[in-house]
């Protein structure tokens, strides 16, 4: 069976995993499905230490904390049924998606094996090493510099070799701003897009206060 000839396609989520330094897209990990839901909560970065400081009341010092909370489901059951044209799905089921999404979570080996060399020479940095920056993508206006808080892997179902081809990934994201990046960063550069996006949906929104029954303020 085909689809309607018009049928629009839809837009698929996802993250995008990019060199901290150049912004380079490194690795790109689409969801199989689309969230069905996700929570989202936004915290004021207010300075006023108690209620009712008045010379603080209104002020704020940064931009709001955000965080996303979603599931991701993965599903290898199409893939395996034409092995063919899916070897990689085939082969280890969905552990190379699972692994690309947990990949910014870890250092490399090649880092891990860079940082023990040095260790040897007395030469170690005080500096922890850098991870790529992780770009959460929700459609075009949303595309979000984040940091993972949480990522917790639910393994449903697998297939004769242990791969898991079945699983739930329940994912926590805080949106890195630039109070954490700064401002010429590739991932503050990001943070200031998905702003003014918001910006511009704010604005299309041009009730009055007599839409509330008030006849003023």
């Amino acid at each position: 069976m085909t689809g309607f000839p018009g049928a629009a396609r839809p837009v698929r989520g996802g993250f995008v995993l990019l060199a901290p330094d150049t912004g380079r897209p490194l690795r790109t990990v689409p969801f199989q499905y689309n969230p069905d839901s996700l929570t989202r909560t936004v915290q004021a970065q207010g300075i006023g230490p108690e209620p009712g400081d008045r010379l603080e009341a209104q002020r704020l010092k940064g931009p709001a904390h955000e965080t996303y909370k979603f599931e991701a489901e993965f599903d290898a059951a199409e893939q395996l049924a034409d092995p063919a044209a899916h070897p990689a799905e085939a082969e280890s089921g969905l552990l190379p998606v699972l692994c690309a999404l947990e990949s910014g979570l870890h250092p490399t080996v090649a880092q891990l094996v860079e940082e023990d060399r040095m260790a040897a020479l007395g030469l170690i940095e005080v500096a922890p090493v850098e991870a790529p920056l992780t770009v959460l993508v929700l459609g075009r206006s949303r595309v979000l510099p984040v940091r993972l808080t949480e990522f917790s892997v639910t393994e449903e179902a697998f297939d004769t070799s242990l791969a898991p081809i079945r699983a739930k990934v329940s994912v926590g994201a805080r949106v890195l701003t630039v109070d954490d990046l700064g401002f010429r960063h590739p991932g503050g550069l990001l943070y200031l897009q998905h702003h003014r996006a918001r910006e511009r949906f704010a604005d299309r929104v041009t009730r009055t206060p007599s839409d509330l029954g008030l006849t003023g303020l």
